[in-house]
């Protein structure tokens, strides 16, 4: 069967479908939309409540307060002026105080603030760790930089300490020295109102200082949350903390529970998770036994010194020895750090010994034979 096409309409129809096969083979199709790409979340900014800070300025002005005692007494007003000083301070408060300190210490190192935010970013595995934390403290050493943030820990509480106590020796020598001038042997007026008032003020926690507590939060803020901040400002935060070492020095494991603590507090507000929302958790990981039971026992050896005590003399020794050597030792083995090698006491003087008066045996007669 034959079509009866015009040549025109032919030629047409064959020119438009090589124009389209031409079409088909030299224009590429559209290539598709790039996936769009989430950032992922920004990793909390480090947080340490408020409290924590507190806590921290609290213990440091009392720490400085006892140092700080002198030695050189003129009148019984002086040693009851001290020994308020000395009874100020709330024994549960002042540990959480030492570790909270330490968490702020902990927080200047720039390693093991790094290490830790490393798993801040993923939601997941910072919860992950935190959960570690919280169960066990003791994660925290395992972070990198754990070594140089315990030497801090370590030696800045335990300088505080020894300062402390080293001023007790000398309140504690001058019991004996002053024994010499009248004044000392003369009896404390009233003496039930002094002890009470010792038993009170350990029940009440110490208070921060207000500019010592904005120090203390900037200086947990220069390591990461401000790393561009300008260098005078930062070299403030450092001379205000006093005890931040010239060069990171490592203090291996083990380390005593109260540095492990302040660690772990130190890693959550790294995280973000140690803000005023989470000191229920904070104040938990903040329980240490061992140190708290050196604090309590300090503090009834001087209610038993000061009850039996009657003329000054005997209230400089309550004050040297039960206050500030002993809170100081206590402060100095919580930290881990050494404690100071007390000379030797002199030996006693040989008695001479009595020569045993002998008797001298008369010579044997021999007899002569007959």
């Amino acid at each position: 069967m034959l079509f009866n096409l015009r040549p025109h309409a032919a030629i047409t129809a064959v020119a438009l479908a090589a124009a389209s096969i031409l079409a088909s083979c030299s224009t590429p199709p559209a290539a598709p939309p790039p996936p769009i790409v989430q950032a992922p979340p920004a990793p909390p900014p480090i947080t340490l409540s408020s409290k924590v800070v507190e806590r921290a300025s609290a213990f440091r002005g009392y720490m400085q307060r006892a140092g700080a005692i002198d030695a050189n007494f003129q009148n019984g007003e002086q040693i009851q002026a001290s020994l308020k000083v000395g009874v100020g301070y709330e024994q549960k408060h002042f540990l959480s105080g030492a570790m909270s300190y330490g968490a702020v210490l902990a927080l200047q190192d720039p390693t093991f603030v790094a290490s830790v935010r490393a798993f801040a970013a993923d939601p997941a595995q910072r919860q992950q760790v935190i959960h570690q934390l919280i169960a066990d403290p003791a994660y925290a050493v395992g972070f990198k930089g754990s070594d140089t943030a315990a030497a801090r820990i370590i030696d800045t509480l335990g300088a505080d300490g020894l300062k402390v106590y080293q001023a007790g020796k000398k309140v504690k020598q001058s019991a004996y020295d002053v024994q010499r001038v009248a004044w000392s042997k003369g009896f404390v007026t009233d003496r039930d109102a002094r002890l009470a008032y010792a038993k009170s003020a350990s029940t009440v926690p110490a208070l921060a200082d207000t500019a010592d507590v904005v120090q203390l939060q900037q200086a947990t803020l220069v390591t990461v949350n401000a790393p561009t901040a300008p260098a005078p400002a930062a070299a403030s935060i450092d001379a205000a903390l006093s005890a931040a070492p010239a060069g990171p020095r490592s203090a291996p494991p083990p380390y005593r529970p109260l540095v492990i603590r302040s660690m772990a507090v130190a890693a959550l507000a790294a995280l973000g998770a140690a803000g005023d929302e989470n000191m229920a958790t904070i104040d938990a990981i903040m329980a240490e036994p061992s140190s708290a039971s050196c604090l309590n026992m300090a503090k009834l050896n001087l209610y038993q010194c000061l009850a039996v005590s009657k003329p000054h003399y005997e209230d400089i020794f309550c004050l040297g020895q039960h206050i500030m050597i002993d809170t100081g030792a206590c402060v100095i083995k919580a930290s881990g750090a050494p404690m100071p090698v007390e000379p030797l006491p002199p030996p006693p003087p040989e008695k001479p010994t009595a020569k045993k008066k002998t008797t001298a045996k008369p010579a044997a007669v021999k007899k002569k034979k007959a």
